[in-house]
């Protein structure tokens, strides 16, 4: 669970969720996650390595 930045309501799933790889292949994958806060409406990302 995510607490939002703005109010601190906790976010239970993303919005949407996508993987990056590094175009220079050196360096590690991420994990991407959006959230939507449902009061307040305000949208961030959390990245997270990959190993």
């Amino acid at each position: 669970m995510v607490k939002c930045p703005k109010d601190g309501t906790d976010v239970q799933k993303p919005t949407k969720e996508w993987s990056v790889k590094p175009k220079s292949r050196k360096g590690p994958t991420l994990n991407v996650k959006l959230y939507a806060c449902p009061t307040c409406g305000h949208k961030w990302r959390v990245a997270t390595k990959v190993a």
